[in-house]
């Protein structure tokens, strides 16, 4: 293939190759389209749907056909997006949902047989590596630690980073200890019989999560960072998001304004309470949450309390942003060494 002519290091804008990702979740499946620049990428397509892929999991241990054919359906829209787009390099990956399901496997080679579209299933240590990945550009250079995590729709991953300053906005880290819960936002929507979680089941849950979250063998620096406040968490879910858009009372949800804000412990939970505290008809209502989303956030809000309670700091920042944008990161990398881009 010949390579794009480049222009000061970087391929003409449009003889740029386009990359894509697509994230297939518990709850959606997500698309990205990019063509890189010289720091990062520009997107240039985007699809998000909600498709409850594993609606049903936690009882009967396999993916639903009705939740395999609404996944179907929005896989061929993200199929003609890439086709359109002439992608270069794609890479489509599957989290818990078909890690834990019997015909996980099975689901993956009718995705392929129908419209086209090659997937991995990641292990939950990948999965955590590339919410990391796509977020490096969030963490204060002036933190000491961060915590980052992404509370999914199956399983909630999480990862500490020793922070290393290198004089730069964008600081070196390491990632010192990861672990994966085996909850996310649909199943433990699924766990409860009630569709309101009372303010026991919230704190039961809360609980919960703290003390598994202790149990994680993380270095002694970085406790001691946290205890110091010297350290930060980074929420990359669509709870954050969410989150987020009710603290800064969007009329309509922005990823302008909220990627990359800053939100305190306690705003957070002023938030979390007032979800809570709603009628599920009136979460639907909100912009920023919406009928899809209504009966999940408040999980979502109980599993970010119980991280809270578990590692205490006063400084969340909301990333709407993921694993597709670590997966395209990784190609433009690969891309960039293969053909000598700077």
């Amino acid at each position: 293939m010949t390579a794009p002519t480049k222009t000061h290091g970087l391929p003409n804008r449009q003889l740029a190759p386009a990359f894509s990702a697509i994230d297939l979740g518990t709850n959606n499946c997500r698309l990205l389209v990019a063509v890189p620049q010289k720091a990062g990428f520009r997107v240039i397509d985007a699809f998000s749907q909600i498709v409850r892929l594993g609606e049903g999991l936690t009882r009967s241990g396999e993916l639903a056909e009705a939740a395999m054919d609404r996944t179907i359906g929005a896989l061929k829209l993200c199929a003609d997006k890439i086709a359109a787009r002439q992608v270069l390099s794609m890479r489509n990956i599957a989290t818990e949902a078909c890690r834990a399901a019997a015909n996980g496997e099975t689901f993956l080679e009718r995705i392929a047989e129908e419209t086209g579209l090659q997937f991995d299933i990641v292990t939950a240590e990948e999965e955590a590596s590339l919410s990391v990945r796509g977020c490096t550009d969030l963490i204060d250079p002036a933190a000491k630690a961060v915590l980052v995590f992404d509370i999914g729709g199956g399983s909630t991953e999480l990862s500490w980073l020793r922070i290393h300053p290198n004089g730069t906005g964008n600081p070196d880290f390491e990632t010192v200890a990861w672990v994966s819960l085996p909850m996310g936002v649909v199943s433990v929507a699924e766990s409860h019989i009630e569709v309101e979680l009372t303010a026991e089941q919230y704190d039961t849950l809360a609980g919960r999560v703290m003390s598994l979250l202790q149990a994680v063998d993380v270095p002694d620096d970085i406790k001691a960072a946290f205890a110091a406040g010297e350290a930060h968490l980074i929420g990359t879910s669509g709870t954050v998001t969410s989150m987020a858009g009710v603290h800064l009372r969007l009329d309509t949800y922005s990823r302008r304004a909220v990627d990359g804000l800053w939100m305190g412990a306690d705003e957070a939970r002023r938030v979390a309470e007032l979800l809570r505290r709603m009628y599920i008809e009136d979460r639907a209502l909100s912009p920023c949450i919406g009928r899809e989303r209504a009966d999940l956030v408040v999980g979502g809000c109980a599993i970010l309390e119980g991280i809270l309670r578990a590692w205490p700091t006063d400084r969340i920042r909301v990333g709407d942003r993921g694993l597709r944008e670590g997966l395209l990161l990784d190609l433009i990398a690969k891309w960039r060494n293969a053909n000598s881009v700077a």
